[in-house]
């Protein structure tokens, strides 16, 4: 008989390539009353089980994971956790989770077309579309307001050169790149070279932003290469780390860009961004409301999408396993 320490029941997913892991048992029992206390009690206490259970060998540097816990103002919480950063919201991942909600049974068509979800970054709301066999076909996740942060920074970069950047918030940080004026072009067979490169652009611009009050308590601007086709379609391609990029669109990312284009007057209000990944699959955003979110013109971005069920598995850590922490090789 295997002698286990622990054991997880998880739930894989993914939203256009990238993947979410929803981790259902397992978790201790966290402190706070809201779920970003929640979220900052298991970094405190419970960072050890972040890179257990999303690096190797159960999982990879790209895995996402989603922590449901209770919501004493939303009708579901979770926070999201990567191998790096702990993400104050997840696009792509609060899509996964829709789709383990009604996979798992615990949402159905029956009980409505929305639900509302706590994360860290603030409550966003999630619209369901059912297909008419019941399964859940596609999700509209109504985000927390984005706005621009800084509109044109330049940094210079060892062996790039000039990189000029417009720092937008979706959820989290986003430093939004044209690559055409850099020579890049987004396709599978320059993904390697592409974090590479964004990763060192990143490394610059974390330099110049981590002084700078805005940006004080977050995450340094992941890089979000884009490649437009017009103003209302582009091709995505978001590094977050040299060995880590996000295989979807990027959900808050495609937050950022639409945001970023309705300030400059490129898109109107009216119109429909198209946002596709390297594979070719794509998000679709459309702009719900114009608010105002800590002193700046904001707005709503509802972003649409699909994910898809790829696992239910328990992972487990038997005793005596000397690579139960997790490793990651760069």
């Amino acid at each position: 008989m295997i002698n286990l320490s622990a054991s997880f029941s998880v739930i894989d997913s993914h939203t256009a390539g990238h993947p979410t892991r929803v981790i259902l048992s397992g978790i201790p029992k966290l402190q706070g009353k809201t779920v970003r206390e929640k979220r900052d009690d298991f970094r405190e206490r419970l960072d050890h089980l972040r890179p257990a259970l999303l690096h190797e060998p159960r999982g990879h540097a790209a895995m996402v994971g989603a922590v449901p816990v209770a919501s004493e103002v939303a009708d579901y919480g979770a926070f999201f956790i990567s191998s790096y950063v702990y993400l104050d919201m997840c696009g792509h991942g609060t899509i996964g989770f829709a789709k383990t909600l009604a996979f798992s049974g615990q949402i159905t068509a029956e009980m409505g077309d929305r639900f509302t979800l706590e994360t860290p970054a603030g409550i966003v709301t999630v619209g369901l579309v059912w297909a008419v066999d019941g399964s859940l076909e596609r999700v509209r996740v109504a985000n927390v307001p984005s706005y621009v942060g800084l509109d044109n920074l330049h940094v210079e970069v060892d062996g790039i050169g000039g990189v000029d950047a417009a720092i937008v918030y979706g959820g989290m940080w986003y430093a939004l790149v044209d690559a055409a004026t850099l020579g890049y072009e987004l396709v599978p067979a320059n993904a390697s070279a592409l974090m590479q490169a964004g990763s060192e652009i990143k490394s610059a611009i974390k330099a110049e932003t981590e002084k700078l009050p805005l940006f004080a308590g977050s995450a340094a601007p992941s890089v979000l290469f884009y490649t437009a086709d017009g103003a209302d379609t582009a091709t995505h391609f978001l590094v977050l780390e040299s060995n880590k990029f996000d295989r979807s669109p990027c959900g808050t990312g495609t937050s950022a860009r639409m945001t970023h284009l309705l300030n400059k007057g490129l898109l109107t209000r009216d119109q429909t961004y198209f946002a596709r990944n390297i594979l070719g699959i794509t998000f679709q955003a459309r702009a719900a409301a114009h608010v105002e979110a800590h002193g700046h013109d904001a707005t709503i971005v509802e972003v649409e999408g699909a994910a898809f069920i790829t696992s239910t598995q328990t992972i487990c850590f038997e005793a005596g396993d000397p690579l139960s922490q997790g490793f990651l090789c760069r």
